[in-house]
């Protein structure tokens, strides 16, 4: 009853809760030292991370004030312990103390804070005190998410020391420039997080530092391309990248017959490539006349594409955003090999932060026709695209996540990780299969896969609609012979995230069965409301038969994922 009502007194959450109660089995460890006359004692506990001391005799007892004034829930959780302790042991005095703190909401007193009150009487307290009605909708999120399938190939759930690095004190620092070439003063730990951030990239893919350096700086992966392009061609300088429609991205040179769509094709001439219509697959051979991928779910070719760019005195930049933490784990071909240049995000397989890395060769480029070494010379290039030439200040709190996942990365959990991903990606293809499903390229050696649904009778787009509906999140996708990204006629599949919540294939036979039973259900819609998809989403909001089908598969979807749960914070 004692520790129900101090834990409501101060607000724990549940995963609070359930720390304290395991606590509560070591309470002999401060029972002797009160039966003594006094505690003095530091709380250090790697599961806490927090320090809190105390004295508690006939005296006034001493709170740690920068502790007090910390309001996070770790502190709550050794405090609510504490008071335990001296509850047990008829500490009055002690209480009353702890009473007057906590109708302080653990905020600074007036005392404290003086003429600036109305300066700081909002930033010592959490988002659900300052802003509830966004606090809502974070929680709203995260039902979301506990509640659903994430099966958007390109995400995925960080890690619980990702986001802490995330939500930490580097967010304060301005950083501009290189490490030991600050723009602004009082960086020497800021330097020595992004070294850091840095090696351990190198070490994740198993890459000499004397070959490769890299820029963890990029804030992302789109911005991390066109840094590439900035540092190495002129502008209306030339690229070639996979076509959007053929599985492409954005940011590798998209555009149509009217409309430049991304910033590469508009500041350099952009020549795409495309795949084989009948197998899906890449057409080496018309790419080798002609002389990138975001959804090409087969093994690449990289000794092929590092000829071809040697024929044309081309450099071959490779993007391997999607599929970095399966070349990490080394179940895939990895394009350092042949690769000049390399870049990728950090979110999605490898479960890091929201950003972008880039590799770059150094050294001996080639030999030239007299004998004599050519360099690379690319690194400052690159460099300085990204600073000062895109971007400000790097976010250094990204960068201690990056830090963080890359040494995650050379785990045998991360390895095993990266194997269920291929697993459940090939079951959830071989499934689909089974349904009568068109997949292209006949298969994935990758952790996606893209549906062709025009045998099916229903778009992409009422495809994503439909199994929106029912809590499972995809994306609609073009497929090889698509004219129009507006108009795609298949959907995306990823397992990343589903298997870090650890489904394993027996769970994707449960998946591949919702994923059938809504199609068919969108299906059925598509046929009430014809080709317009305003008109399908219209029947699926008013029709009362469809609506009890969703929600009835909804609710089966709903109960399935919540028996799987999600890493991070316990409430938001």
């Amino acid at each position: 009853k004692q520790f129900v009502m101090i834990a409501n007194w101060l607000n724990l959450n549940r995963c609070g809760f359930r720390l304290v109660e395991n606590l509560i089995s070591r309470m002999q460890y401060i029972k002797d030292r009160v039966n003594q006359g006094y505690v003095a004692e530091v709380f250090q506990d790697s599961n806490f991370n927090v320090y809190f001391s105390t004295t508690c005799c006939t005296s006034k007892p001493v709170i740690n004030k920068r502790l007090v004034r910390s309001n996070n829930q770790s502190f709550k959780v050794l405090l609510c312990y504490t008071m335990l302790e001296v509850i047990s042991n008829n500490s009055l005095n002690f209480i009353r103390i702890i009473n007057r703190i906590v109708k302080r909401r653990f905020a600074m007193s007036p005392a404290d804070l003086g003429n600036k009150q109305h300066m700081l009487e909002t930033i010592y307290k959490n988002v659900w005190e300052t802003d509830p009605e966004l606090f809502k909708l974070m929680k709203k999120e995260k039902r979301r998410q506990e509640s659903g399938l994430e099966m958007i190939a390109s995400e995925n759930f960080t890690s619980l020391s990702v986001l802490q690095c995330l939500g930490s004190c580097l967010h304060n620092k301005y950083s501009e420039g290189l490490p030991g070439q600050r723009y602004y003063g009082g960086n020497e730990y800021i330097d020595e997080i992004e070294l850091l951030a840095q090696k351990r990239a190198l070490e994740a893919f198993d890459l000499n530092s004397e070959e490769w350096g890299c820029n963890v700086q990029p804030y992302s992966g789109s911005p991390a391309n066109f840094a590439v392009y900035t540092g190495l061609i002129e502008p209306h300088g030339r690229i070639m990248g996979l076509d959007l429609p053929d599985g492409g991205h954005l940011t590798h040179g998209f555009f149509t017959a009217t409309k430049k769509v991304s910033a590469t094709s508009i500041f350099f001439e952009s020549m795409p490539y495309k795949v084989d219509l009948d197998t899906g697959l890449i057409d080496y051979d018309k790419l080798a006349e002609e002389a990138s991928v975001s959804c090409y779910s087969r093994c690449l070719d990289y000794k092929r594409f590092r000829q071809i760019a040697d024929e044309n005195n081309a450099y071959l930049f490779s993007d391997m955003a999607h599929v970095s933490g399966l070349v990490a784990a080394k179940l895939i071909p990895s394009p350092f090999e042949y690769s000049d240049v390399v870049s990728t995000t950090t979110h999605k397989t490898l479960r890091g932060p929201r950003a972008g890395v880039i590799f770059f060769r150094k050294g001996v480029r080639k030999i030239g026709k007299d004998s004599k070494k050519i360099m690379y010379d690319i690194e400052d290039k690159i460099n300085q695209a990204v600073f000062p030439g895109l971007q400000g200040g790097p976010h250094n709190h990204a960068i201690a996540g990056i830090a963080t996942a890359m040494k995650q990365v050379k785990s045998l959990e991360f390895l095993q990780y990266q194997k269920q991903i291929v697993a459940n990606a090939k079951r959830l293809c071989s499934k689909l299969q089974e349904h009568g499903y068109k997949i292209s390229t006949d298969g994935t050696d990758v952790h996606m896969l893209l549906i062709d649904l025009r045998n099916k009778g229903i778009t992409g787009a009422k495809a994503e609609k439909i199994l929106e509906s029912i809590s499972i999140a995809c994306n609609k996708n073009t497929v090889p012979g698509d004219k129009s990204a507006l108009n795609c006629s298949g959907i995306r599949l990823g397992t990343p995230a589903l298997t870090t919540r650890g489904l394993v294939e027996k769970d994707i036979d449960k998946v591949v069965d919702f994923i059938h039973r809504g199609l068919l259900l969108g299906k059925e819609v598509s046929n009430i409301s014809g080709p317009k998809l305003v008109d399908y989403k219209r029947i699926l909001s008013i029709d009362a038969n469809i609506k009890a089908k969703v929600t009835a598969l909804r609710e089966e979807v709903e109960t399935f994922s919540r028996q799987f749960s999600i890493p991070g914070f316990e409430e938001y």
